[in-house]
Order: structure tokens, then C-alpha cells, then sequence
């Protein structure tokens, strides 16, 4: 089993950027403890990008490669309708992850476009929030 995990825009920022909502803890150390979690669970691989098109065509690709995604699309979260229909012409399972809450912040960070067709959304838990979005991907997998 193979769980993708694909984070969008300024992801790469974390650790520094808005500390207050994201906390201190870059990507490569949320990775680090996913990889320990995951250590003879599952496979997983991280992406990262602050294009669109790349999230695209990562989801795209996912079918035969990945058996669940878990993304956080950051802004694309939002905004993307391209991001939603690649996710939704495609077998695999979606996990949506967020560290901040996003329905307790800004009105149109209230509104994921992806939500209705992904399994499920996790947010609010900071770093948490990825290694609970692993073991739901795990469990997405027994359940098949």
C-alpha cells in the first residue's frame, strides 16, 4: 500500500510563515514523523508545490501509483475547480488535510471546493492533523 501525500502553495513556508496559526514545524519534519508513523505500515512519498498544475497532474497520475492521497491543498483549497475535477475523475481515495481550522477563520477559507469529493476532511489539529489523516488512509484501505 502507497499513501501520497501532496501539499500545495507556501506549504514549503512552514516553520516561519504565520507561526501563530501553523506553528513552528517545517514540512520536512511533518514528513519525518508520517515516515516514522508509516514505518512498516505502509509507503508513503511527499510532494510539494505552489503550482496548481502540478496538483493536478500528481492527482492525474495517482491511479496504479498511490492507493490513497492525502492533500493539502492550502489555497488551491479554495479556488480550484480544476483540482476538484481531477480528484473526482479519479479511483482513489482523498483525504483533505488542513493544520489550522479553517472554518473558524476567514469567511471564504470556510468553503473547500474539494470537500464534496474527497472520503472525508481533517483540520484543526496542526501537525496532528497529517498523522491523523494517515490513519485514516489506512483505514480507508482495510475497509475496501
Amino acid at each position: 500500500m502507497k499513501v501520497l501525500f501532496l501539499n500545495g502553495p507556501n506549504l514549503n513556508l512552514l516553520g516561519t510563515r504565520q507561526p501563530e496559526i501553523y506553528g513552528t514545524t517545517t514540512l520536512a519534519e511533518i514528513e519525518a514523523g508520517i515516515r516514522k508513523q508509516a514505518e512498516n505500515r505502509t509507503e508513503v512519498e511527499f510532494r510539494q508545490s505552489n503550482d496548481e498544475g502540478d496538483l493536478v497532474t500528481w492527482v492525474q497520475e495517482s491511479p496504479g501509483e498511490a492507493d490513497v492521497i492525502v492533500i493539502n491543498a492550502a489555497g488551491y483549497t479554495h479556488t480550484s475547480v480544476a483540482l476538484r475535477d481531477a480528484i473526482s475523475a479519479t479511483n482513489v481515495p482523498v483525504v483533505e488535510v488542513h493544520l489550522s481550522n479553517i472554518h473558524a477563520r476567514e469567511e471564504f477559507r470556510h468553503n473547500s471546493l474539494i470537500a464534496p469529493v474527497c472520503q472525508g476532511q481533517i483540520c484543526g489539529f496542526g501537525v496532528n492533523s497529517y498523522h491523523l489523516a494517515l490513519e485514516s488512509a489506512l483505514s480507508l484501505k482495510l475497509t475496501d
